[in-house]
């Protein structure tokens, strides 16, 4: 790690928590630098600086941990919740470390979710021009047949351009929709502007990786082949 570095990926790096959420923390005024409280964007060298996050000093954690998790229904991808509903965290909580999710899935959503200490290996899954696919289940209602080419072409969400998703029909209210980008209930709005309601949603594959027959609430670890699945 070089000598300077911005703290987002300090903590990220340290194991504290995702890129994202560090910009959180340090926009709540919650990270201090040498007894100064530091910005999003600020920097700092983690070998000479003070750094402390909620008043307690930052803490290298050296072993990585890669999870698997089968979401299940009724819980937030977060890992704590002001309106206390049930999240991912206390589903993980047996694996011994602190994890947080990579990406998300909405509350009504369900499947392959995968959690990590990792910053660098979460930056590169989430970011846009890594382009890792996602694969969902969708369980529809409405005209199915006029709605695939409908989805099948570019759409705009939130006034991106989107590129086009691989959609097929899988049963007579089921299709299999694939995409590229990670939006806020992307596939929901997606299947909605098609003119279809959705009723169940299922997240079976990242990448290359495979839910498989994990069972709902259950996790358990990435395996190497696994992890070089998702990074090739």
């Amino acid at each position: 790690m070089p000598a300077v570095e911005r703290l987002q990926k300090i903590l990220s790096s340290a194991g504290v928590c995702s890129r994202r959420a560090a910009e959180a923390l340090l926009s709540a005024g919650r990270i201090t630098v040498n007894g100064r409280t530091a910005g999003v964007g600020d920097k700092a060298d983690p070998l000479c600086d003070t750094i402390l996050v909620d008043g307690a000093p930052l803490v290298e954690h050296s072993e990585k941990t890669y999870l698997m998790l089968n979401k299940p229904r009724g819980y937030v991808t977060t890992l704590s919740d002001e309106k206390g509903r049930k999240t991912v965290a206390g589903l993980v909580a047996s694996c011994g470390v602190r994890v947080w999710p990579v990406g998300r899935l909405d509350m009504d959503s369900q499947g392959l979710l995968l959690l990590t200490n990792d910053g660098e290996w979460t930056n590169r899954l989430i970011h846009p021009r890594h382009e890792v696919e996602k694969e969902y289940l969708v369980g529809v209602a409405g005209d199915v047949r006029t709605a695939i080419p409908v989805l099948s072409k570019p759409m705009t969400i939130d006034g991106i351009l989107l590129r086009p998703a691989a959609v097929r029909q899988i049963g007579q209210n089921l299709i299999s929709v694939t995409i590229h980008e990670g939006k806020n209930r992307q596939v929901r709005r997606m299947c909605a502007a098609a003119g279809l309601q959705v009723s169940q949603l299922t997240r079976i594959r990242i990448g290359q990786l495979l839910l498989g027959d994990l069972p709902p609430g259950q996790w358990r670890k990435l395996s190497e082949q696994e992890l070089l699945l998702l990074t090739r």
